[in-house]
Formats: structure tokens, sequence, C-alpha cells
């Protein structure tokens, strides 16, 4: 569920943890992902293919846990990212407990979700119906 949207600097977040979508290619050197590999997790940017579905994460020194959820892929696009996202939060692969906030990028509404054709307003609706509590930071 969407508890709250927010405009502004997600890593100044006081959640702990911070989610984003990846690719199955494992080519993460661009967009938010690429923010994320650069500053905080850089065996990221180049990680090698990766199944669809898969919750890599990294917690890092200063507390946040980096939460990259594999959705889309370079090639084949974004059909099934809504279908994936919620069930990665709503399954054991996304190690959050329930009473604790992640907040979360719009996914899908970078450069690249919006070329490959990302529905944003699909992905919104399955993280509200997600049981997670979802802090969205929006642009």
């Amino acid at each position: 569920m969407i508890l709250e949207r927010r405009t502004g600097n997600i890593f100044g977040t006081e959640c702990k943890h911070i989610m984003f979508a990846v690719n199955t290619e494992g080519i993460n050197d661009s967009g938010f992902a690429g923010r994320v590999s650069h500053h905080f997790w850089p065996e990221l940017a180049y990680c090698g293919p990766q199944l669809i579905g898969t919750v890599l994460s990294k917690k890092e020194d200063g507390g946040k846990t980096f939460h990259a959820i594999v959705c889309h892929s370079l090639k084949g696009g974004w059909k099934e990212a809504p279908k994936i996202i919620e069930e990665c939060l709503d399954t054991h692969f996304f190690d959050v407990s329930d009473d604790e906030s992640i907040a979360s990028v719009q996914i899908g509404g970078g450069l690249i979700g919006q070329f490959l054709g990302a529905d944003m307003p699909a992905i919104i609706q399955a993280m509200e119906r997600s049981k997670k509590k979802i802090i969205l930071y929006t642009r």
C-alpha cells in the first residue's frame, strides 16, 4: 500500500529501505539504478544476467538497505513489471518486516522506463495492492 507520496531526495529518506527497478541484462549504469551503483553499490552497474522476479539487496554502511527488483528487460520491455513488483513485495524474497516503510522511486518513470513502455499507472496500482508500506517518491 502506498502510505504517502513525496517529492524530494529519496536518499535523505528516514526509511531504512529503498526500492527501485533493475533489468534482466544486469546493465544498471544509468537512471536511478546507475545513481545507486555509482554512490553505494558499484557491483550493481554490471552485475550480469538476472532472472526476472529476483530481488537483489545490499545494506550500506549508513544503515540503509537497497532493494533492486529485476522487473524489466532492455530488450523485452516492462510488460510484466506490475505483476513482478507486486509478487516480489508480497513474498519472502523481499525481506522487510510489515511494520517498516519502504521508500520507492516512481518505478518506470525514468527515461528508460518511458522509452521502453513502462505502464506507470499499473505499476503504482501494484504498489497500492501490496501489503508492504510504501512511501512513493515522485519527481
